[in-house]
């Protein structure tokens, strides 16, 4: 198969996944709302979103604009380009995330008139809204890598030199470009959605013993827009970091191969094409998900998940072999030895969503443990969620470890990229799936401040509960494939500083040692900053909805309505302040460490942030999905909310709830970023260094 056709594959499989999107979002957008409450909140929400959106973006150009900056003065000649690249990555990334929240908050409202109907029609429009959101991230991520890659072949041509010295290293400010987003907008969004959720659930629940969703709230509404901004928005530009991420360092893997440079090219190739097979697989899996009155929800969309999860298995050889045909790499290894190392990636994958779906579902009997706990009171319930927490780490490490250890014996280092990318191969309908949550917790919101019929918050929420455990299994795959996709990174940064030299580093070289440590210590200090901008912001909301209560009592007589605004705009200023510091850390310590320790140093920092920030997202997400659902069982019981136990629950999902949306999946990107940085600066420090 030809450089020509393999991206124009690529790129027609990108283009399928946006139509596909577009579809999605004008069927939605026929979906009339008549006027009254329903449609005049949904649009306090979509309006409250959409701002905080904008004002983020416009905070992050200036950051943007430096960096590019930076990387046209660093680099010299075709590398120049390396610069363009990264803003197009930056743009591709802002945009899903722009594009996929703005029809989440026209789902939202339409879920909850569809939920009037029957479960049937309000799922097909919930996941309908989250599949706009999937879609969108990886057509935008294989449109803009093939049209960068296009671009580069057509511009410097597509020899294996070509290839590796300059296509591959201008690709690579796609991926950064793609991660910077994705950090600021996953913390951004997460201060946000959580210093709104914790004032509303401490003050409103707790305090003056209001419902959950409750339109006497003045944080109510920032409640459900920090949903958007934070679970869509953030999490659509987490995945999209991550797909590209994934994609490019198999690449580039595929350049360092011990093999003939027709085979190298080939191997570089290959990753496009099996993520083009991916968007054609979740698109049949879509297909799959479908409504029935009276079917559970989890199955639905458990069989659109797997469904393409298993016809992508199925396809994996043929790609493998339409694009390497016979050809063997690395002593003898080929196109059945790539297949089963992408298909050990999408099992292990797997593996790690129902290990999350154990540890965090509805129903299992590490939430029964949390659940129980809070019988005692808060500190039981804290006790014993951080300890299911720590214990969530082992298994899904384990099966990275294997994931590691057998796709490296299928098909060396290059198999380990695939496997990464194994993971993501269905992302389009993981994320639809993901994506589907925020949305059935939006219309659950919207039906009680709505004052529809109690029976639709029933149905919304059986949806939510779903939701619960697809974000949980979610944020399992992001993390077991942050970890594969961080140590990609890692061996494309070390065959980018060694040639083929293969510079080994030394775990008794002092550089490498100082560099573990500092490299272990980094996910907590950004998981510190994260935690204390949510405590603050957290602060500032609650004493403003004390103070509406207080001043203004005909609120909760239901004779006056809250100030909204006041408290959307507390999130909002305080997401935009406080999520500069976290990120400049990230863009940052690769830099210095690089240009001030030295490569080795480097090295070690990669491999220290990489071990911590995969073991402590996955301690932090989990637990905070445990709480969260112990809560949902004892709010389940008769009589259940509003008792000391409840109470006790929703001291330990206020506590989860920083670790599951904010701090823990940002980690995800950290590792990565900061990987990608490396990657980025190797050629400058080689040359700085001399080697």
């Amino acid at each position: 198969m030809t450089t020509t056709i393999a991206l124009v594959a690529t790129a027609l499989g990108g283009l399928a996944a946006l139509a596909y999107a577009i579809s999605r979002s004008l069927w939605i957008s026929r979906i009339t709302l008549d006027e009254g409450p329903l449609k005049r909140i949904s649009g306090y929400i979509a309006d409250g979103a959409q701002a905080f959106l904008r004002r983020e973006y416009t905070v992050l150009v200036p950051f943007i604009v430096i960096v590019a900056a930076f990387l046209a003065l660093a680099n010299s000649g075709p590398l120049r380009l390396q610069a363009l690249a990264f803003a197009l990555g930056a743009l591709c990334s802002a945009t899903a995330g722009y594009f996929g929240m703005r029809v989440a908050t026209k789902a939202n409202a339409r879920t909850a008139l569809g939920a009037s109907r029957g479960i049937g029609p309000a799922l097909a429009v919930a996941f309908a809204g989250g599949s706009v959101m999937g879609m969108t991230v990886v057509g935008l991520a294989l449109v803009g890598i093939s049209a960068v890659f296009g671009a580069g072949v057509l511009l410097f041509g597509g020899t294996a030199g070509a290839l590796s010295g300059t296509v591959f290293p201008i690709l690579s400010g796609f991926s950064l470009g793609a991660s910077t987003i994705a950090l600021f907008a996953r913390v951004g969004g997460g201060i946000f959605t959580k210093a709104a959720d914790v004032g509303a659930d401490l003050v409103g629940k707790v305090e003056a013993g209001i419902p959950e969703d409750d339109p006497r709230n003045p944080a109510v509404i920032a409640d459900n827009v920090g949903d958007n901004v934070g679970d869509v928005a953030g999490m659509g530009a987490d995945l999209f970091e991550s797909y590209v991420g994934s994609i490019v360092g198999c690449v580039v893997l595929g350049m360092g191969a011990v093999a003939t440079d027709a085979t190298r090219i080939r191997l570089a190739l290959l990753p496009l094409l099996m993520a083009a097979v991916g968007i054609g697989a979740s698109l049949v899996g879509m297909l799959l998900v479908k409504g029935k009155p009276g079917a559970s929800p989890q199955k639905a969309l458990n069989a659109g998940t797997f469904g393409a999860a298993g016809l992508a298995a199925l396809l994996m050889y043929p790609v493998s072999l339409l694009a390497l045909g016979s050809s063997t790499f690395d002593g003898g290894k080929g196109a059945l030895h790539t297949a089963l190392a992408a298909v050990f990636g999408l099992a292990a994958g797997t593996s790690i969503g129902m290990l999350t779906e154990f540890f965090t579902g509805t129903d299992t009997i590490p939430v029964r443990k949390i659940e129980k706990a809070c019988d005692t009171g808060p500190a039981t319930a804290i006790i014993t969620g951080l300890g299911v927490g720590m214990l969530s780490t082992l298994p899904p490490v384990l099966v990275i470890a294997g994931a590691i250890l057998g796709s490296h014996a299928l098909a060396g280092l290059y198999g380990i990229g695939i496997a990464a990318l194994g993971m993501l191969v269905t992302l389009g309908i993981q994320l639809s799936v993901d994506a589907y949550g925020p949305i059935a917790d939006n219309a659950g919101g919207l039906a009680v401040m709505s004052a529809m019929d109690p029976g639709v918050r029933d149905i919304t929420d059986s949806l939510d509960a779903v939701g619960n455990t697809t974000a949980a299994v979610g944020k399992g795959f992001a993390i077991g494939s942050a970890a594969l996709t961080a140590l990609i990174l890692f061996s494309a940064f070390t065959q980018a500083v060694s040639g083929t030299s293969r510079l080994v580093f030394d775990i008794n070289d002092p550089l490498v040692v100082a560099g573990l440590f500092l490299g272990g210590m980094i996910p907590f200090l950004f998981s510190a900053l994260a935690m204390d901008a949510i405590g603050v912001s957290a602060f500032a909301m609650i004493e403003e909805v004390r103070r509406q209560f207080r001043e203004r009592p005909g609120i909760l007589e239901e004779t006056e309505t809250p100030d909204y605004r006041a408290c959307v705009d507390i999130s909002t200023r305080a997401a935009l302040r406080r999520m500069i510091l976290p990120g400049a850390i990230a863009a940052l310590s690769p830099l210095a460490v690089g240009f001030l320790g030295g490569v080795s140093m480097l090295a070690g920092l990669l491999v220290g942030v990489t071990v911590t920030g995969v073991l402590l997202a996955i301690f932090m997400s989990n637990s905070g999905g445990a709480w969260d659902n112990a809560k949902k069982l004892i709010e389940g019981r008769k009589n259940g909310k509003g008792s000391d136990a409840h109470k006790a629950a929703v001291v330990g999902d206020t506590v989860g709830d920083p670790f599951k949306d904010t701090a823990g999946p940002a980690l995800n990107i950290l590792i990565k970023l900061m990987a990608i940085i490396s990657l980025v600066i190797a050629p400058i420090l080689k040359s700085y260094w001399g080697l």
